[in-house]
C-alpha cells in the first residue's frame, strides 16, 4: 500500500492505494465519488472521464498511483452550489434519458469550453467523441452545448 495525496474537487485528499489500483476504483471506492462510471474499463466509452489538472482523461486507463499530487474534479465539482450552465443547458435540451454518460460528456465539454468558450459543431463533436451515449443520438447533446455557445444550430 502506498498513500497519495491529491487535490479532488478542489479538496486535498489522502488515501491508501495498492500499486495496480485504477483512478476509477479508488475513486468511486474509496474517496466515495460516483459519478465516474465503469463501462468498458479499456477507455472506449468515456463513461470514467474525470479531469485530470484540467484534462479529460478515462480514469479506468491511470493508475492511482499517477494521480499523486494532481489535482481530479469530477462533475461534482465543476459547480459549488448549484448546477453548472452546461448541467442546465443538458436539463433544458433533455439531453440525457439514463444518465450514465452524462458526467463524462460533460467534463469532456467543460474542457473543450475551457479551451474554446464558442466551439464549431465539429470542435463540439470531436471532443465528445470518445464518450458514447446508447439512448440520445446525441442531437439534444449538441444542441445543448451549441446553445452556452450562441451559435447556429
Amino acid at each position: 500500500m502506498k498513500e497519495i495525496n491529491l487535490t479532488l474537487n478542489n479538496e486535498s485528499r489522502s488515501v491508501l492505494v495498492e500499486p495496480n489500483e485504477i483512478l476509477l476504483d479508488v475513486l468511486r471506492d474509496k474517496l466515495g465519488v460516483k459519478s465516474p462510471k465503469c463501462g468498458c474499463e479499456r477507455g472506449d466509452c468515456g463513461a470514467c472521464t474525470v479531469l485530470l489538472d484540467g484534462q479529460a482523461v478515462r480514469s479506468c486507463l491511470i493508475l492511482a498511483v499517477e494521480a499523486e499530487g494532481h489535482s481530479i474534479t469530477t462533475v461534482e465539482g465543476i459547480s459549488a452550489d448549484k448546477l453548472s450552465a452546461l448541467q442546465e443547458a443538458f436539463i433544458q435540451f433533455n439531453s440525457f434519458q439514463c444518465g450514465y454518460c452524462a458526467p463524462g460528456i460533460i467534463l469532456a465539454v467543460t474542457e473543450l469550453l475551457e479551451k474554446h468558450p464558442k466551439p464549431t459543431l465539429e470542435q463540439i463533436k470531436e471532443s465528445i467523441a470518445g464518450n458514447l451515449c446508447r439512448c440520445t443520438g446525441y442531437t439534444p447533446i449538441f444542441n445543448a452545448i451549441m446553445s452556452l455557445t450562441k451559435e447556429e444550430k
